[in-house]
């Protein structure tokens, strides 16, 4: 357990019924931030130190710790509280599925140094651990066949090794993946990917990354409209089964 949070708790006489009424959670979720390696949100986690007392360094040091860029934390946060990902890829294999290697040689192109690679690459690998709890979230990943062709790194085994790691998450009971065959013409998904996320209180939250930033919308209208426009690039794509047997034939033309 937490024993920061706890004695924080208690000395404050607060509950997890009590912190969960005044931030606006539901109370499982506010119930898991005494147990270890469990935080609340980013935009929640000011306001329960405040209620406890105490400054959040004390309540939760692994923040400090990790690795993730700081401009992501939000959503990873968001990502671990999950009980469903949709989500929607054009140009790359979606972080909750890359491999380490894949992981690598896209952070490689940025303007980072080895160590930050290193460690960037690391805490997105570390992001899967939700894929493999005891009761994992739902994950609905949908991507362009772009992203199974196009060479990324300097070796084609790179690629048949994370052709081969897709499919074989794809045979998770919670996890679906969804190729849009390159034959298909315009469709919506060109606009750009996005991940929506549903929250255990049936709260929506979407991702969208771009060149400059990213951002989480929270707009019940813009999430919304990412709804509508996920569920008509799910109806370009090709079934489960058709899909990973793409995937598969992905991963033997890379040698």
């Amino acid at each position: 357990m937490n024993h920061a949070v706890i004695e924080a708790m208690s000395a404050t006489g607060e509950t997890a019924d009590s912190l969960a009424a005044q931030i606006g959670v539901d109370p499982k979720t506010a119930a898991k931030w005494a147990n270890p390696g469990s935080i609340p949100q980013t935009r929640h986690r000011a306001k329960v130190a405040a209620l406890l007392g105490r400054e959040e360094t004390e309540l939760w040091p692994d923040v400090l710790k990790r690795r993730e860029p700081s401009w992501f934390r939000p959503w990873v946060d968001i990502e671990r509280e999950a009980v469903a990902l949709r989500s929607f890829e054009l140009a790359w294999v979606p972080g909750l599925l890359q491999t380490e290697a894949y992981a690598r040689a896209t952070l490689a192109m940025e303007s980072l140094t080895a160590e930050e690679v290193d460690e960037q690459a690391a805490a997105r690998v570390r992001r899967q651990t939700i894929l493999h709890r005891s009761r994992p979230p739902l994950i609905v990943a949908v991507m362009d066949e772009a992203v199974l062709r196009r060479r990324v790194g300097q070796s084609g085994s790179l690629m048949r090794d994370q052709c081969e790691y897709i499919a074989q998450c794809a045979e998770l009971t919670h996890v679906q993946v969804h190729v849009v065959p390159a034959a298909t013409p315009m469709y919506l998904g060109l606009g750009g990917p996005f991940v929506i996320a549903e929250m255990p209180d049936g709260a929506q939250l979407a991702h969208q990354d771009g060149q400059v930033r990213a951002q989480i919308i929270e707009e019940p209208a813009e999430i919304a409209t990412l709804g509508r426009r996920w569920a008509r690039i799910v109806g370009d794509a090709l079934p489960r089964a058709l899909s990973l047997d793409l995937i598969r034939e992905a991963a033997a033309s890379w040698t």
